[in-house]
């Protein structure tokens, strides 16, 4: 009945939360779980990473937050966006946290002061003496995955900012921060990519002793030859020079596997092999090994084939890759393991 399996290997949270905690020489590890967890399913990496260590998680919403809330009761859960006044009763109710990017501090609830260091985005151009309801002081990094020289100003200006706070907790660090700039842990981190194993650099999260938690696969639908000069897909962006099997495989842009990602590898029956022609709604088409048949295995994510790689064909980061793969009930089949 469904066209494809999601696997989320809880394992590979908890083995990733400890290789970040080891990073750590005091500070505290925040999970960041916005966006269901960047598509793995945001209770069930909070709950591993809050056993594994982590002493609070991250959301982008108030919304986002009232649903960890109902399943995580004793959870600190930070809301790192932007709250309208509407939300607050829910917030306080709650017991959230909450980003701040605005003097008016909200009455009732813990706050995080938020500065912008050069972020360009959410945050205050400078700190004032903050109020008994700030509990922290919250930077961003723009650039800490590409640029270390842009990364130093906007720590030293977060420093100088916040030097006289050390009664708060600070915190600017993300995942690339986490991993390379030991300087920048201060009180905590926020983690989100490298919890899920996939590297904020776009590179080999293995690099960084982290393992893939999610698992994508499907299977060949139908097989085709195609003759010389014959096509398969929208636009015959795949023309046949010689005789070529393609599989059909039953899974396209609407469950995330995106058009741009033509031309990408997957792996059937046991070797990696090209999408071929242009992704459809529904439906991809890849070239077949020999020994391939109808309803072989379609190893779409894992076996090596990762979300950096995807990444890299579609010219995006990776972070888009996990957030756009829809898992619908009435379409993909969801399992979660903990081995």
């Amino acid at each position: 009945m469904h066209r494809s399996l999601i696997t989320i290997d809880l394992a590979a949270i908890r083995h990733n939360v400890r290789t970040l905690r080891g990073l750590l020489a005091g500070a505290e590890l925040w999970a960041v779980v916005k966006a269901d967890g960047y598509g793995h399913g945001a209770t069930d990496v909070g709950r591993v990473a809050l056993e594994e260590g982590a002493a609070a998680l991250c959301v982008a919403t108030v919304a986002e937050a009232l649903e960890l809330r109902s399943a995580l009761p004793e959870a600190r859960i930070l809301v790192l966006g932007d709250t309208g006044s509407v939300d607050l009763a829910e917030a306080r109710e709650a017991r959230l946290e909450l980003g701040v990017s605005t003097a008016d501090v909200p009455d009732g609830v813990p706050v995080h002061l938020k500065l912008d260091t050069g972020m360009g985005r959410w945050g205050l151009s400078e700190l004032e003496r903050p109020g008994s309801g700030v509990v922290g002081v919250m930077s961003h990094f723009a650039s800490a995955d590409t640029d270390p020289a842009y990364t130093a100003v906007q720590l030293a200006r977060f420093l100088e900012a916040t030097a006289s706070l050390a009664h708060l907790q600070r915190h600017i660090a993300n995942s690339a921060g986490t991993l390379r700039y030991p300087e920048a842990h201060l009180d905590a981190v926020r983690c989100g990519i490298a919890l899920y194993g996939i590297s904020p650099f776009g590179t080999d999260a293995a690099e960084d002793g982290l393992r893939p938690a999610l698992r994508w696969e499907s299977s060949v639908a139908l097989v085709k030859t195609l003759g010389p000069g014959e096509s398969t897909g929208y636009g015959r962006r795949f023309v046949a020079s010689k005789p070529t099997r393609i599989g059909i495989v039953p899974v396209g842009y609407a469950d995330g596997f995106r058009r741009d990602m033509s031309g990408t590898e997957v792996v059937v029956a046991g070797a990696r092999v090209p999408v071929v022609g242009a992704v459809s709604m529904d439906a991809v088409a890849v070239a077949l090994p020999d020994a391939a048949l109808a309803g072989d295995r379609v190893t779409l994510i894992g076996e090596g084939v990762t979300i950096e790689e995807h990444a890299r064909v579609s010219g995006t980061i990776p972070y888009e890759i996990a957030c756009g793969i829809v898992s619908r009930a009435t379409r993909t089949e969801r399992v979660v393991v903990d081995e």
